[in-house]
C-alpha cells in the first residue's frame, strides 16, 4: 500500500510584491515526533536539547519539549535519520505529517511581523537562530522555531492542520503593513 497523497489545508497563498517578506506553506515536509527520555540513546542521537534545534543536512531536529523532538525535512532524509535511532526502552516514533501545518516566514521584517501576531520578543537576543518554543499566534497554539535560511531571517510556525488556512491568512495579513 502506498502512502496517502499529501494535500495542504492552505488553499490560497500570498506573496509580497517587493519580495522583502515571503510566507511559504511547507506543510508537505515530513514531520516525525520522537518521544523519549532525555537520557536515552535516541535523545543523544538527535543531539539537541529542549528549546534548541540542529540541522542534519536538509533535516531539522527541534527539541520541542523536554521529552519530545520533531524531525522535519524531505521524506527520504527524515526517514534515514529516524531509521538510525536506537529506539530501545520507552521511545515512540510517530508520523504527524498529515496532521500539522508548517509555514516559513522569511525576510528582514519577519521578527516585527511575528511580534504583531505573537506575544514573544523575536529579537536576536531573545530568539536567536535555532531557538525553539511554543506560543500563541493569532490565538492559535503553535510550535515556533527561528530557522534562518541562506543568511535571511526566518521563523517556522507549526499548528494543527485544522487551523492552517486561518493561521496562514493571519500571518499574511500581518505582513501587509511591511510590504
Amino acid at each position: 500500500m502506498s502512502d496517502p497523497k499529501f494535500a495542504s489545508s492552505v488553499v490560497s497563498t500570498a506573496s509580497a510584491p517587493s519580495g522583502s517578506l515571503a510566507l511559504d506553506d511547507r506543510s508537505d515536509l515530513t514531520k516525525i515526533v520522537v518521544r523519549t527520555d532525555p537520557a536515552s540513546a535516541a535523545a543523544g542521537q538527535l543531539g539537541c536539547p529542549h528549546g534548541r534545534s540542529r540541522r542534519i543536512g536538509p533535516v531539522v531536529v527541534l527539541g520541542q519539549r523536554p521529552t519530545e523532538w520533531l524531525v522535519i525535512g524531505p521524506a527520504l532524509e527524515v526517514g534515514a535519520v529516524v531509521d538510525e535511532l536506537d529506539t530501545s526502552g520507552h521511545t515512540s516514533v510517530i508520523d504527524i505529517t498529515h496532521s500539522r501545518s508548517l509555514f516559513a516566514l522569511r525576510g528582514a521584517d519577519g521578527a516585527r511581523v511575528m511580534e504583531k501576531v505573537n506575544g514573544l520578543d523575536w529579537s536576536d537576543a531573545m530568539m536567536p537562530d535555532g531557538a525553539v518554543t511554543g506560543g500563541s499566534v493569532a490565538k492559535v497554539t503553535c510550535d515556533l522555531s527561528r530557522q534562518d535560511e541562506g543568511g535571511s531571517w526566518s521563523a517556522w510556525v507549526m499548528a494543527d492542520r485544522s487551523f492552517g488556512q486561518y493561521l496562514f491568512d493571519a500571518i499574511a495579513d500581518a505582513c501587509r503593513e511591511f510590504d
